[in-house]
């Protein structure tokens, strides 16, 4: 293949970059996908959330044959302390639609299965091979990449980057710097393995129904980070992400923290019985808005975890990969199809369709949401979820202690957790940051 010259190179077989590649391939573009798995998705043993409407756009007929788990019918929000949880639900039998709104999906079958169909588009899949670097021609336009296969050039008019946060081909090539420790989370899962009928019942579901779960409080440590709980056909997936910046600075375990989860008396009864068969450890981008790099370049362009499009307030990631993915391959199409040289003048194009999207438009309405939480962990994710804990139980726990008494006791609390006022200027910039 050296020498070979290609319409364009996707890095990566994510979600990114399969909707990339499948976007450009179903153009009539000649695309070749690396990929440095062994296969798309061998990395990626957890599960996740799929957002129906995205995939939906570039595969419309995707419910006929991709490995779906559960469609969702609840969520479930809890802050939690150390041996209790309060929290928020919602749960409608309007999501027992027709054509479901989300679904679950273990990625390493989903990711693959997406591969088959990028193949079946027309692009060629190059597995176990490493973009090692970029190569530019005179005028330091970007015209292909080096790989790991002896140092094999191979050519192309211009480079999908969808190899993820931790990629290094565009952080060594300089498009972009290193993620900052404060704008990277890692997260740790586990894959817990129950009968079909006993999630059901746990859970209150039916048929392919689905639970979703998430969780802040004591159990991140003071720490910003959010844990979750999926429901699969026959499995659970577990885990708990926080900030790598808190991690070095408080010198947490990760796993540690898992297994506190775990073990939360919320939590423990939901796996009680199940069989662990699997561990992974992810990088998720958490910076927001701010933390976005150059999209794009004379004969390149940034999707999805690559270039920081990840949602962590309303914690969407999947739905933001696919469609930076979708709307690269639509404006590399646009190009090519005007004969056009794929330019940083050109590839703008990229960025205007971004811009118009629900993906820039939802992450730049909240810009402020992850530095307010960072800088106030401690509040948000400790002080908060006790006094919220304390206040419960003090309403619903009958001992014959006068009312009136409980009152003050739960105001004293408070004010000596954090005063009122102080409460209510977090509640307020809480709100406007989400406003």
């Amino acid at each position: 293949m050296v020498e070979e010259k290609f319409d364009a190179i996707v890095i990566g077989a994510g979600m990114a970059g399969n909707a990339a590649a499948f976007t450009m391939a179903s153009g009539g573009l000649k695309v070749l996908q690396l990929e440095r798995g062994e296969y798309p998705g061998s990395k990626n043993v957890q599960g996740a959330i799929m957002y129906a409407n995205m995939l939906e756009k570039i595969i419309p007929d995707f419910r006929d044959d991709a490995p779906l788990e559960r469609h969702l019918i609840e969520q479930r929000f809890w802050m939690m302390d150390n041996t209790s949880h309060a929290g928020i639900h919602y749960r409608s039998d309007d999501f027992n639609e027709a054509k479901p709104n989300r679904y679950t999906i273990i990625r390493a079958q989903f990711d693959k299965w997406f591969s088959r169909k990028v193949r079946e588009a027309g692009a060629t899949l190059l597995c176990e091979t490493t973009a090692t670097e970029l190569v530019y021609d005179i005028k330091d336009k970007v015209i292909g990449v080096r790989t790991d296969r002896a140092g094999e050039r191979i050519l192309a008019d211009v480079v999908v980057l969808a190899e993820g946060v931790n990629g290094l081909l565009g952080t060594r090539s300089g498009l972009r710097e290193m993620p900052r420790p404060e704008t990277v989370a890692l997260a740790v899962k586990e894959m817990h393995f129950l009968p079909e009928e006993v999630i059901e019942q746990r859970f209150g579901l039916k048929g392919n129904e689905g639970c979703v779960i998430e969780a802040a409080g004591t159990i991140s440590r003071s720490m910003t980070g959010l844990a979750f709980l999926y429901t699969n056909r026959e499995s659970i997936s577990l885990g708990i992400g926080c900030l790598v910046s808190d991690f070095a600075a408080t010198m947490e375990s990760p796993y540690a923290l898992l297994e506190g989860f775990k073990n939360h008396p919320s939590v423990r009864a939901l796996i009680a019985g199940s069989e662990l068969k699997e561990y992974a450890a992810h990088l998720i981008p958490e910076g927001g808005y701010k933390a976005i790099p150059q999209l794009f370049g004379d004969g390149w362009v940034a999707v999805g975890d690559a270039a920081q499009l990840n949602n962590a307030v309303h914690r969407e990631g999947s739905n933001l990969a696919m469609t930076s993915g979708r709307i690269a391959g639509e404006a590399i199409v646009q190009v090519k199809s005007r004969n056009a040289p794929m330019t940083k003048r050109n590839l703008v194009l990229y960025k205007t369709m971004l811009d118009d999207s629900f993906v820039l438009k939802d992450l730049r309405k909240h810009k402020d949401m992850p530095a307010l939480l960072h800088t106030n962990s401690h509040n948000f994710f400790m002080r908060y979820p006790q006094l919220v804990s304390l206040a419960a139980q003090n309403l619903v726990r009958v001992d014959g202690t006068p009312k009136i008494d409980k009152e003050k006791a739960t105001t004293a609390a408070f004010i000596k957790g954090r005063s009122r006022w102080g409460l209510v200027s977090d509640a307020l910039r809480l709100a406007l940051a989400w406003r």
